[in-house]
């Protein structure tokens, strides 16, 4: 390795590390098996962390929101308010508009809503439109613009209510505070900001802002992530979504789409361990030895997502010493082959485990077939650890899930456990089986035409078990 690599390795270790990937926009979940992507130049960028604050009308969002943004003072965050899409009212409704419900779903131009977020997803700059309360048209002002960010808060009454907004949320908030605090506070907004009396304001409370909160907006309370009670007076809350916030920030993209995915923290350790396996010319020998550190790390991590149960034990000096006990009913699944080289790391983490085998034979591109199982007999009373270093198209895993599932196993119960995940791999899992956890060292940038990992580390079995040897003998064996 040169001096150059070594710099390079140095600058690219300095905190988390993001290998990079590309996604045009996540689709709904659902248990259907997707296809993977074949196309390895799309752009790559970083998606932004993207938080929802909803609630009713006076709530305290705008307040929770700036405290947020606040805190995050280190961070790149742009908000965005949903009362910058309402419609332009026609001459009809203005000249009834104290008979017009702003507080109804239709009020909103949402589909304008959703091309501006899914622009600033993408890392594209949007005018965002200043809505003026007295004309009721968006148009007066000049519209504000608003670059792609690492954060983005989007606020407003009706956020929860259209699936396709939620989808684009990382974080759902709902601000609940009493009727009759918003109520005064609207009271004491409406009289001194647009000029109304007390009068209109009451009149219109009664007759379009309570029923539309609780037929809209309170039922969207239950797609909250969060509850903050009392709203911007409720410090606690909000420091404890800022940390949770600042956690996201460091973790890869993906991690704050899937809950259920556990990316290890890198260092400058295994970031220079990852170089030397991926490294064509490495030896076998030393692929081994850093690819049974890498194992050893992640089989590690992975233990730590089993249940345990407190245990207290008398120390050697007579103390009482508070601890965990391991969890007892367990077993460890290799996808054959490159799945086996997984199993040493775990009997030497776990004593006298039980593994069972499953062989997957690929057909053609992209098919699979189940060739051959042998699993412990009472697997559906265990804990599985399912052991395949590579997380490719995603289609192996499903099989071997699949067929773990059939055998009685929770789907809970389930830890898949790799060195390396491509994101297509990582969708196809997660979408089809939401409660599995996956713990992986690394995330990919994708596949190549040839639905192989890259930048990957090439077949792993071969390059493990020593099985590329005869072949590359007789590619420098002369003609």
């Amino acid at each position: 390795m040169d001096s150059k690599s070594v710099v390079d390795l140095i600058e690219a270790s300095s905190g988390v590390h993001f290998s990079g990937f590309h996604m045009d926009g996540l689709e709904q979940r659902n248990t259907e098996v997707e296809q993977p992507t074949t196309s390895a130049t799309d752009n790559f960028h970083k998606q932004p962390f993207v938080i929802g604050v909803a609630g009713g009308a006076a709530s305290g969002k705008t307040t929770v929101c700036d405290m947020i943004i606040q805190q995050l003072h280190d961070q790149r965050v742009v908000l965005v308010n949903q009362d910058s899409f309402y419609h332009n009212l026609t001459q009809e409704e203005l000249s009834r508009v104290y008979e017009y419900n702003f507080d109804h779903p239709d009020a909103f131009d949402t589909e304008k809503l959703l091309s501006s977020m899914d622009m600033l997803r993408h890392g594209q700059a949007v005018d965002i439109p200043k809505y003026d309360f007295k004309s009721y048209k968006s148009n007066v002002f000049p519209s504000r613009r608003v670059n792609p960010s690492d954060v983005i808060i989007l606020e407003g009454i009706l956020i929860f209510h259209d699936p396709r907004v939620r989808e684009l949320l990382n974080m759902k908030i709902f601000v609940d505070t009493d009727a009759d605090v918003r109520l005064a506070r609207r009271i004491r907004r409406d009289t001194a900001e647009k000029g109304r009396d007390i009068g209109t304001v009451l009149d219109q409370y009664s007759k379009f802002v309570k029923p539309a909160f609780d037929d809209f907006i309170l039922p969207t309370k239950k797609y909250a992530d969060i509850i903050i009670p009392r709203g911007g007076d409720n410090h606690v809350a909000i420091d404890l979504i800022v940390q949770h916030i600042c956690t996201k920030l460091g973790q890869h993209d993906l991690c704050k789409i899937y809950p259920n995915l556990y990316v290890i923290q890198s260092t400058f350790q295994i970031r220079g361990m990852h170089t030397l396996i991926r490294d064509s010319q490495t030896t076998k020998h030393d692929f081994v030895f850093y690819a049974d550190r890498l194992i050893r790390l992640v089989v590690e991590h992975g233990l730590g997502h089993l249940p345990f149960t407190e245990k207290q034990v008398v120390t050697p000096t007579g103390s009482v010493y508070t601890g965990v006990d391991f969890c007892k009913r367990l077993c460890g699944v290799s996808v054959i082959r490159s799945g086996e080289s997984m199993e040493n790391a775990l009997r030497a983490c776990c004593k006298g485990i039980k593994i069972g085998k499953i062989l997957i034979h690929r057909e053609g591109d992209n098919g699979q077939q189940l060739i051959y199982e042998k699993l412990p007999q009472d697997i559906s009373d265990r804990h599985v650890l399912l052991l395949d270093p590579i997380l490719g198209t995603g289609n192996s895993a499903v099989q071997a899930i699949s067929l773990l599932l059939r055998k009685g196993v929770p789907e809970s119960n389930i830890i898949f456990l790799n060195l390396i995940s491509a994101p297509q791999g990582v969708h196809v899992v997660c979408k089809s089986f939401p409660r599995i956890k996956i713990v992986t060292s690394e995330i990919e940038i994708g596949l190549n035409e040839d639905f192989r990992v890259i930048p990957g580390m090439g077949e792993f079995g071969d390059r493990y078990f020593g099985t590329d040897d005869d072949d590359q003998q007789m590619a420098a064996a002369p003609q």
